[in-house]
């Protein structure tokens, strides 16, 4: 029976190191993929690709980060996180005066990404703890993390944040993460079609203009310009840094920034559609390592609540630009997926192969 029970549980140790490999191979060859794109498209139209190679430098050195300190420290490290991203929000150069409640553009989208990140790690912190005490504690630090959202005047970010912990607590509820995974990248997929929709001026008049109302004409033109950019070329773009450059909106803003305030519209516009794709499944990717990870659940599905909201964000706003927000996705990421150490010497002794609060762990 000894043996028997040591064979399984090497058995089960080898599937785990199976499943671990393939999700991380995946992602460093889209992450290799991204930045080799982003070359050869710089290369095809002069432009520069700094900015692309930073974002996929950030977020492979904060998942590498994340996969490590997770390990080590599989609740001292997210609420670590956390408190980061709480600070670098608050420290941010710039606040509203007053709630926005379009979605915001520039550093006020990163604020409320790095809030809606901030969220997810406290509330993965509080799903990592053993103690009771410990995990009211850091429930309670997600919710003023949410309360801060409404302080600093982010109402997208209070938004998200909301939503969040909404995930979170009803994570604990679901023993398959498959179907709520599912519903994330759904979720993603219809804000990103509603933006390109409307920057097509392709769905229904009503919708359109109720949208254009709440995002701002001087966002909707540019995403236009980014669409021309991407219809112009759509096999490699007009090059990674140039959208100042080549569109007519971007010139005539005020306050110029180079950028058509869209994730994907950008990589469409600059890299073309192969570009677009590439960062859609990085997201994919995200998914399916929270998918194959044998953390619980709730963490899992928290961390892929928050990644959700942020793709949604970087949707119709800025975030992404941003290397913090890049970089914070990149540690959450890691975490969520990393092994305990501490799980690893207890698996070794146990001949089952339950997971925590005495249930299978079932992706």
């Amino acid at each position: 029976m000894g043996s028997t029970g040591t064979a399984s549980a090497a058995q089960t140790a080898d599937a785990e190191g199976e499943r671990r490999g393939a999700s991380d191979t995946t992602g460093v060859l889209l992450l290799g993929a991204c930045a080799g794109w982003s070359l050869i498209t710089a290369a095809a139209h002069g432009g520069r690709p700094e900015g692309v190679l930073l974002s996929v430098l950030a977020v492979a050195a904060g998942y590498a980060s994340g996969r490590i300190l997770g390990a080590l420290l599989p609740v001292a490290a997210p609420v670590a996180g956390a408190l980061a991203g709480v600070g670098l929000a608050i420290a941010a150069p710039y606040h509203a005066t007053r709630p926005q409640f379009g979605t915001p553009l520039g550093n006020m989208g990163a604020v409320a990404a790095l809030l809606t990140l901030a969220t997810g790690a406290a509330c993965c912190a509080a799903w990592a703890a053993r103690r009771p005490a410990q995990r009211f504690a850091m429930s309670l630090g997600a919710a003023g993390i949410t309360v801060t959202a409404a302080v600093l005047g982010s109402t997208t970010g209070l938004v998200a944040c909301v939503g969040v912990l909404l995930c979170s607590l009803a994570a604990d509820r679901m023993r398959h993460r498959a179907p709520a995974l599912a519903a994330f990248a759904l979720v993603s997929a219809l804000v990103t079609a509603a933006a390109w929709a409307v920057a097509e001026q392709v769905g229904p008049h009503g919708l359109d203009t109720f949208l254009e109302d709440r995002l701002s004409g001087h966002r909707v033109l540019l995403w236009r310009d980014a669409l021309t950019l991407a219809h112009r070329n759509p096999a490699s773009g007009g090059g990674p840094g140039r959208f100042a450059e080549l569109s007519t909106e971007a010139h005539q803003s005020a306050v110029p920034d180079g950028r058509p305030h869209s994730a994907l519209l950008q990589q469409a516009a600059e890299q073309g559609l192969p570009g677009a794709a590439l960062l859609a499944a990085v997201y994919c990717w995200a998914l399916f390592a929270l998918w194959r990870t044998r953390r619980p659940t709730p963490i899992a599905l928290t961390a892929g609540a928050a990644l959700t909201a942020l793709a949604v964000i970087a949707s119709v706003g800025d975030a992404l630009s941003f290397t913090t927000v890049t970089a914070g996705a990149g540690v959450l990421a890691g975490i969520a997926t990393a092994r305990p150490l501490a799980d690893e010497r207890e698996a070794g002794r146990e001949e089952g192969q339950e997971g925590w609060y005495g249930r299978p762990v079932e992706p």
